[in-house]
Formats: structure tokens, C-alpha cells, sequence
């Protein structure tokens, strides 16, 4: 499998979800024929065999695991440094990133929100929950939110937020397919543009 991620100038990103792994889909298809970044891992915390055989397709390592703490956190560990991996990529990821992991890729790990932090985040504010907390507060505006991870929920630096508008009679189906719409659009060239200009100031 990660004969692709052995090439000294590609930058090699894994990817590490808990939901659908429809964000995680787009990004191997975004990225597919970049020269420049390669995505070596998808790393699951729930099986997930559409994702599977598109990795399998795309020649990208794909791993999941039921464990938890410290027994998941090595294994993650392991498979990043096995596979070179140099950015790590939080899409509909659930389970929080260790302090230790956090000091192998600083400034490094990057994760999506469905809000306009800091508003909707922290701890249980995932998915359909952010969604409903918008709802039930009448914001006016949505969106998302990509930022640096740290030890905190939600709290990193935030590199990029889209808005929308929300409708009088919006619902929980509609702003979930509106932001999920912002999320593949937006998501993939942040991360292209944010990578890029870490790599291109390091060579500076």
C-alpha cells in the first residue's frame, strides 16, 4: 500500500473519520492526480466498506478500529509513521486527539466544524447536534469552520469560515445539506492552500 507515500516530494496526508466518510471521498477525488499532495491513509473508527473499496481503488491505506484511549492512539501513531504522513486531516472525526499526538504533528492536524466557531463547539457538538443547537438559538447564519486542533475541543486557530444565510423555515434536513455543500467545496482548497503555504515557508 504505501509505496506511493515513500517519494520525497509529496506531502502525505491521512485522513481519520468516524462518520459516512463522504468529506474523506471527496478529498482522495480532489487530490487524485495532485503531484504534490497524497493521500496515504483513512483511518476509521467504524467499518465503512464504500470508503474501503475507494481506497482500495486509489491505492490508500485503510484501517479501522474499534479501540479507544491509549490502545487507539498507538495504532494511529504507528500507521502515521509508517506511511510518512506529514498532515493529519479530522473529517467527521469524533473521538478527541490526544496532548501526545498533538505534539507529533504541530500546527499539523486540521479539523472541519459545522458552525461558525466559536459559536457551536466543544465537547457533543457534532453533526445533527450543532445543527439543532443553531435551530433552536434562530441564528440568522451558518456555516463552517476549519481550523488547527488542539487539546480543546474546538478551540484552535481558525484558518477559514463559510456562511450562509438561514431560511425562516429552515430545518434540520435543509441546513445539514447546506453545510454539508459548504464542506465540499470549501474543504478541499483550504487544506490545498494551508499545506501549501506551510510547505512553501519552511522552504523560505
Amino acid at each position: 500500500y504505501s509505496y506511493f507515500c515513500k517519494h520525497m516530494n509529496t506531502t502525505n496526508i491521512a485522513i481519520f473519520i468516524s462518520g459516512k466518510g463522504s468529506n474523506a471521498l471527496n478529498l482522495i477525488t480532489y487530490f487524485k492526480n495532485s503531484e504534490q499532495f497524497k493521500i496515504c491513509l483513512i483511518f476509521a473508527t467504524k467499518e465503512n466498506p464504500e470508503l474501503e473499496r475507494s481506497c482500495a481503488i486509489n491505492n490508500i491505506k485503510f484501517h479501522f478500529s474499534l479501540k479507544n484511549g491509549i490502545e487507539l492512539e498507538k495504532d494511529q501513531i504507528q500507521l502515521c509513521l509508517a506511511n510518512s504522513i506529514s498532515w493529519v486531516v479530522l473529517a467527521g472525526y469524533l473521538k478527541q486527539i490526544s496532548p501526545s499526538f498533538i505534539a507529533l504533528f504541530p500546527n499539523r492536524i486540521i479539523n472541519i466544524h459545522p458552525s461558525l466557531l466559536p459559536k457551536f463547539g466543544g465537547k457533543g457538538m457534532y453533526g445533527i447536534n450543532v445543527h439543532r443547537a443553531v435551530l433552536a438559538a434562530k441564528e440568522s447564519k451558518s456555516g463552517i469552520t476549519i481550523h488547527y486542533v488542539t487539546e480543546e475541543f474546538d478551540k484552535g486557530e481558525i484558518i477559514a469560515q463559510y456562511n450562509l444565510d438561514l431560511d425562516l423555515e429552515e430545518t434540520l434536513e435543509t441546513l445539514e445539506k447546506k453545510i454539508h455543500e459548504l464542506e465540499l467545496r470549501y474543504f478541499p482548497i483550504v487544506l490545498e492552500e494551508t499545506i501549501y503555504d506551510s510547505s512553501t515557508q519552511k522552504i523560505i
